[in-house]
């Protein structure tokens, strides 16, 4: 399925939720922020989200430093 993210175009399988496209992404749960379709979900909803056709995803990641 073709969806958006952080305004690229790319490709995942269907019935790809949020958890599984971090996982995809190789980013750390613990150290990002995820929006779908302009709606911020939570993180302990995310294995449940699953993300379809078309859906914008915006995922925003924290970094430490000093």
């Amino acid at each position: 399925m073709d969806i958006r993210l952080n305004g690229e175009g790319r490709t995942f399988p269907p019935g790809t939720t949020l958890y599984g496209l971090v996982e995809a992404l190789k980013l750390e749960p613990e150290r990002v922020a995820i929006e779908l379709d302009r709606l911020i979900v939570k993180r302990e909803r995310w294995t449940a989200t699953t993300i379809s056709e078309g859906a914008e995803v915006e995922i925003v990641m924290f970094v430490g430093g000093g």
